[in-house]
């Protein structure tokens, strides 16, 4: 094919790639197929100069794609052209171009070819020193995209530690008269902060001492890469920054202020830094007075982030969620803990309730940030915070403008966990006030309400029913069923938080709890059913066998079940259902007897599928792809959920099945998450059929006795529980089997720091009947 069709043909693509997308794909692939499609592709890029830059851009694009893909199989003539190709148009007079060839090198770089570029870092450096500004500015944009993908092979023998030489040539251009030079300078040295490479430790005070001449520097961006440098030396080397220290937080008080939004988010990381510090106490104690009103101020919202969270749509609930609506999500595996008095569970998941009110503005931002700077502070300095904040709280709750008012009830949230005690004599006011402010005419303060209620949620309970937890309870309810969908959002995660707080307090209120949650199905989008699904299961784990009536299962399960059977197997919605579910059966006991047969075949279906998946894939890599295990992983939850619900009952269910023979190659996966859920499916069935377990204990517990390796705290627990419970029903049979665990037990039992959880697992009290 003449240079000139191939060249006209992937101009044409790539300006229709747009719109034909799969047409595009499919002409890229046969391109791929000739050996100089490569060399073509850097010629548009840097040679074709008629065109326009996008084009040639987008050229340059499609060619790191490639080198990602298929670099090691580049005739050398090709890497070698590419490569001149390269270093020789880095100071090409557009940006755009300059910032693709920068990205093309640092790919090819991160390839594996420093070492076999020799010539690379040299010749950038060199480069630096360009009176062309473009080449300068070019080089140093390819070095900041090396310094980030290559931080670690730069700081190794492999290269001849080239950072002896270059940070040093980086801290020169710390004053240099372009601002956009400054920047890369700046930023290629903050790479090496974390890491404490040697060669910036012998210039530490060098850099900290540049750092402070640009403090006041014009540029925003030279600004975010001084403040984004001292919160990182605050982590590793407090010790240069102490003496400063002063100067510094009235310096990132200013900043934290800025007019750019993305220097004052860098600086407020600060605080957030500075709060994990044994010295913060010591250092903030005297700047209170003015940090507290600052983090305040950023946590109103911006303007732009109304715009973005469509903070003027007040009801949206018939609108269908886009894919990005939903975050992926990521199921927590069974860890099994020693029932305690009242059949409560110890609970070692991380909190939910963390700063999440407004999760649609994906990005990390001010406002998210000044309340998470709130949270940790008030957790450092408790109620001595309040002086400080118990004035503006007066004056932002009750402000007329919703954003002020929404802003303090965020306020309100952030400080709940660390000044609990200080706040009670004001809660049985702000309480009723925010029950109040549930029925705001703004989505967007009825949403952060629900989230600052739950966070006080604990104190609700403690108190009388009637006084807060009913018309709390009532008025959340009513929010499940708003027309908003953030709203809903918020009182579903809400209304879980209280659930698991309120327990058996919610029993009475049952029948009213499951109408107003059945009804949601029906409202409900795509994303807020996921979250409808927790509030369902977490009922289900407060209130227990109370759930097991005729007139609950009855409104509860045919939702449940028309869902299940809509879904199909590859479904990643399933996770959340098939969780919901396993707290569902768990709770109904034989109240789910007649939905179990058909929940329990699908289960064994999905383990069987992932597992002979993994098969294929292990066998043959690049012919199938790996599995998703985490449907593997939720189908043993389930099981779990129903051989402890069903217990007995399940008997017939294990009899007809290979559940047995998909264990033993679970319990050895090297998934440790897989490992974990099937040491618990093995102790549930245990106690539920052993006569299914007993026949196959010899192959599965030198398996356990593998798994008794506290470094897998999770797993661990579950395999010592296991043996435990398998130790209960074998009795004096278990005798040959101990020398294959006791090592193991003893040792966890004398290691320091062992849970709690895991140290009442261990089973050795039930081994005790076996000796």
């Amino acid at each position: 094919m003449p240079e000139e069709q191939i060249i006209l043909l992937l101009l044409k693509i790539i300006l229709y790639s747009t719109f034909l997308n799969s047409f595009f794909l499919q002409k890229l692939e046969q391109l791929n197929q000739y050996p100089d499609f490569n060399n073509y592709l850097i010629f548009v890029l840097t040679k074709l100069k008629s065109e326009d830059e996008p084009t040639r851009s987008l050229s340059g694009l499609i060619l790191k794609n490639n080198v990602k893909a298929h670099f090691h199989n580049f005739p050398s003539g090709v890497t070698d052209f590419i490569k001149s190709e390269c270093l020789n148009n880095i100071g090409d007079s557009s940006p755009l171009i300059r910032a693709t060839v920068g990205i093309l090198i640092t790919t090819i770089a991160s390839k594996g070819e420093l070492q076999n570029w020799p010539e690379l870092l040299p010749k950038l450096c060199s480069l630096l020193d360009s009176e062309d500004y473009n080449t300068c500015e070019g080089a140093f944009g390819a070095l900041q995209k090396i310094c980030e993908d290559s931080a670690e092979i730069l700081d190794s023998d492999v290269l001849d530690r080239p950072l002896n030489i270059m940070i040093p040539k980086f801290l020169q251009f710390f004053k240099h008269s372009s601002p956009k030079i400054r920047s890369h300078a700046v930023a290629c040295v903050n790479q090496f902060i974390i890491s404490r490479t040697q060669a910036l430790m012998l210039h530490i005070d060098s850099f900290i001492e540049n750092l402070f001449a640009l403090a006041g520097d014009e540029e925003p961006e030279v600004r975010k890469n001084v403040c984004r440098a001292l919160v990182m030396l605050l982590e590793v080397r407090m010790d240069r920054l102490l003496p400063h220290m002063i100067s510094i937080v009235e310096y990132m008080l200013q900043r934290t202020q800025d007019q750019d939004e993305n220097v004052a988010l860098e600086a407020c990381e600060f605080w957030l830094t500075l709060a994990e510090q044994p010295i913060c106490k010591d250092v903030l104690c005297r700047h209170l007075t003015k940090l507290i009103p600052v983090l305040v101020n950023g946590m109103k919202y911006s303007e732009i982030d109304i715009i973005l969270l469509k903070g003027d749509v007040e009801e949206d609930e018939a609108i269908p969620d886009s894919e990005q609506d939903i975050r992926p999500r990521f199921h927590r595996s069974r860890t099994v803990a020693q029932q305690h008095e009242e059949d409560g569970i110890e609970d070692d998941d991380d909190d939910d309730d963390e700063l999440d009110d407004d999760d649609t503005i994906s990005d990390w931002n001010l406002r998210k940030c000044s309340a998470a700077a709130l949270d940790v502070l008030a957790n450092v300095f408790r109620d001595e915070l309040l002086p400080h904040i118990l004035p503006l709280l007066k004056e932002l709750l009750f402000h007329p403008e919703w954003v002020v008012k929404e802003s303090g009830i965020l306020v309100l949230g952030a400080i709940a966990e660390g000044c609990m005690q200080g706040m009670i004599p004001y809660l049985p006011e702000l309480i009723p006030h925010l029950i109040q402010c549930l029925s705001d005419k703004k989505a967007l303060v009825r949403s952060i309400t629900c989230w600052t209620l739950s966070r006080y949620a604990h104190w609700v309970v403690s108190q009388p029913p009637d006084t807060y937890l009913k018309p709390l309870m009532t008025e959340l309810l009513k929010r499940i069923l708003d027309s908003n969908k953030r709203v809903q959002e918020a009182a579903c995660s809400a209304f879980a938080t209280l659930e698991e707080e309120a327990c058996t307090e919610l029993v009475p209120y049952l029948a009213y709890i499951l109408d107003t949650l059945v009804f949601a199905f029906s409202k409900y989008q795509h994303k807020n059913l996921l979250i409808l699904y927790d509030a369902i299961g977490t009922l289900a784990d407060s209130v227990g066998h109370h759930l097991n009536k005729p007139e609950y299962i009855q409104m509860l399960m045919p939702p449940l079940i028309q869902k299940w059977n809509m879904l199909k197997d590859e479904d990643k919605d399933l996770f959340p259902l098939l969780e919901c579910l396993s707290s569902v059966a768990t709770a109904l006991q034989s109240g789910f007897l007649p939905y179990c047969e058909p929940v329990y075949q699908r289960c064994v279906n999905l383990v069987q599928k992932t597992l002979a998946q993994a098969m294929l894939h292990n066998a043959q890599p690049d012919q199938y792809e790996a599995p998703d295990k985490d449907f593997m992983i939720v189908a043993l939850d389930l099981l779990s959920g129903l051989a402890e619900g069903l217990g007995g009952n399940i008997e017939q269910l294990v009899a007809r099945s290979n559940i047995l023979t998909l264990m033993y190659q679970c319990m050895q996966d090297k998934m440790p998450e897989v490992r974990q859920s099937s040491f618990a499916l093995l102790g549930d069935l245990t106690k539920a059929c052993f006569q299914h377990v007993k026949p196959c204990i010899a192959d599965f517990m030198p398996i356990l006795g593998t798994n008794l390796n506290p470094e897998f705290i999770s797993v661990c627990n579950n395999a010592t529980w296991a043996i435990g419970e398998i130790s209960i029903q074998m009795g004096i049979e278990m005798q040959p089997y101990i020398p294959m665990v006791l090592h193991q037990l003893v040792e966890i039992i004398n290691r320091p720091n062992t849970p709690k959880t895991l140290l009442e697992n261990t089973g050795t009290q039930k081994l005790n009947h076996t000796w």
